[in-house]
């Protein structure tokens, strides 16, 4: 699939298994728990994977990283899956669910991702100033 290396944030997880095969082939496999920050790991990263979480997709676009994303589809009412659809319609990120990872991952092309639109926060304060009435 193009790439030597792998870092996984597990969390609570299980530590991945030290495989021979994977080290044969080059592969490279690193993981830790938790970071206070991984925006570096981010940046650095050349696709990142991550789970639907609001937070961690907002984080991966925003440092305009390839990023596809596998729902929980388990949840109730689930947000993930909206959210993961809707900025995949936008062409913003590739989304799949565990089953359908591996499959995902070889069809995958960031040359077809388009890059996420940056925020205006100060567009909200004129928002509402205006329905506040304040003096601008």
């Amino acid at each position: 699939m193009g790439f030597s290396r792998v870092d996984l944030q597990i969390g609570r997880g299980l530590p991945p298994n030290d495989h021979f095969e994977d080290r044969a082939r080059g592969l490279n496999v690193n993981h830790f728990r938790v970071k206070e920050s991984i925006r570096d790991d981010i940046i650095g990263a050349d696709l990142v994977i991550s789970h639907a979480g609001a937070g961690s997709i907002l984080e991966a676009l925003e440092a305009n990283r390839p990023l596809l994303v596998v729902v929980n589809e388990d949840l109730m009412g689930n947000h993930q899956v909206e959210l993961a659809q809707k900025l995949a319609e936008q062409g913003n990120l590739v989304y799949c669910n565990c089953s359908s990872l591996a499959s995902c991952l070889r069809a995958f092309d960031p040359n077809t991702l388009k890059p996420f639109p940056r925020g205006n926060p100060e567009r909200l304060n004129t928002v509402l100033d205006e329905l506040m009435k304040f003096d601008t």
